[in-house]
This record gives structure tokens, sequence and C-alpha cells, in this order.
């Protein structure tokens, strides 16, 4: 199944290449008790933030709470704006909304096949795979400003 996954990922960049998309998605910076939730997928390498794109008629907050369902299991309560980025990686034209929850409840994960796992890190001490995109958002939160915006 994993190699189905990296296949349709490799699909879809080949895709993003000749459309040129447009896309938005969401990502969350999930931080409790000076830790912060990260995942690894099944398709990339490295430990990003749990994320995605939204569905036909879905709002930034919908996605936001499924995409944490989906992928961590969590139940988020409030949740804050971090940030708007653009990245013009692969091709796209790519808009992600970063939200904050520093207030969830972690319980079973829905989605086994794309996401390989689920970890808990120190924010001093991330893994040293951490996706470069992760450590610019959490320096970011330590700021305490926003809401930012700018390239990913």
């Amino acid at each position: 199944m994993r190699y189905l996954y990296k296949l349709a990922y490799l699909l879809l960049r080949l895709y993003w290449r000749l459309a040129k998309p447009i896309t938005i998605g969401v990502r969350l910076l999930m931080i409790q008790d000076g830790a912060v939730v990260l995942v690894k997928h099944t398709y990339d390498a490295g430990w990003h933030m749990p994320g995605g794109g939204l569905k036909r008629g879905e709002t930034l907050e919908a996605a936001v709470r499924r995409e944490a369902a989906e992928e961590t299991g969590a139940i988020l309560e409030h949740l804050s704006l971090l940030g708007i980025y653009s990245s013009f990686y692969q091709a796209k034209s790519d808009h992600v909304a970063v939200f904050v929850s520093e207030k969830f409840t972690l319980t079973e994960r829905q989605d086994r096949a794309e996401i390989e796992q689920v970890g808990v890190f120190p924010l001093d001490n991330l893994p040293p795979q951490a996706s470069e995109g992760a450590r610019r958002r959490i320096a970011e939160y330590h700021q305490q400003g926003g809401p930012y915006y700018g390239r990913w």
C-alpha cells in the first residue's frame, strides 16, 4: 500500500508540473505542554505539521479540524491563525493557512495509509528530519507575533 501512495504522489507531482494548479491548504501547529505533534507521511520523507488540501465547499477551519482528526486523531478545541503563506515549489501556486491549537485531545487516528507515524517532540529538541517549513513556523510561534504572511 505504501508503494501505491508513493506512486500516486509522483504522478500528482507530474500533474502539477503540467497543469500548474493554484491550490489552497491548511497546516496545524499542535503545541501542548512544551511539545509539538508532527507526522511522517508514507510518501514523503521527514516530519511535517499535520494538514492537507481543502475539499470543495469546505472552510479553512473545517479542513484543519478534519485533517487533524484524520492524521493524528486529534480533537481540537480553540484555534488561532498563525499566518498565511505561499509556496511555488513543484510548479504549483500553493497557498497555506497555518493554525495553532494549544488545547487538544489525541485519540485513535483515522488515516493509517497516508500517515506512517505520529510523533510528539519537545519544542527545543525537534527531530533532525523535521521539515524546514515546520521549523520556521515553530520559530514564528515562539516570537508571539502575527499573523504572519509571506513565502513558505
